[in-house]
């Protein structure tokens, strides 16, 4: 029973972002018109601390 509730404590600890910075999200979108006609893309940056994950999708 303490094992479970210890689980649950650093998860609750973790969710709310008291162990260290809260992961702060981003979205970016860019649409452009060249030579070659109209492009696009969208991606998405999830940054902790000093680092970050990015995903992105080009059109």
């Amino acid at each position: 029973m303490i094992r479970i509730l210890a689980v649950l404590g650093l998860a609750a600890l973790a969710g709310c972002g008291v162990d260290g910075e809260p992961i702060r999200p981003s979205m970016n979108t860019t649409i452009g018109v060249g030579n070659n006609g109209v492009s696009a893309s969208t991606g998405a940056t999830w940054t902790a601390g000093r680092t970050s994950v990015t995903v992105g999708t080009a059109l």
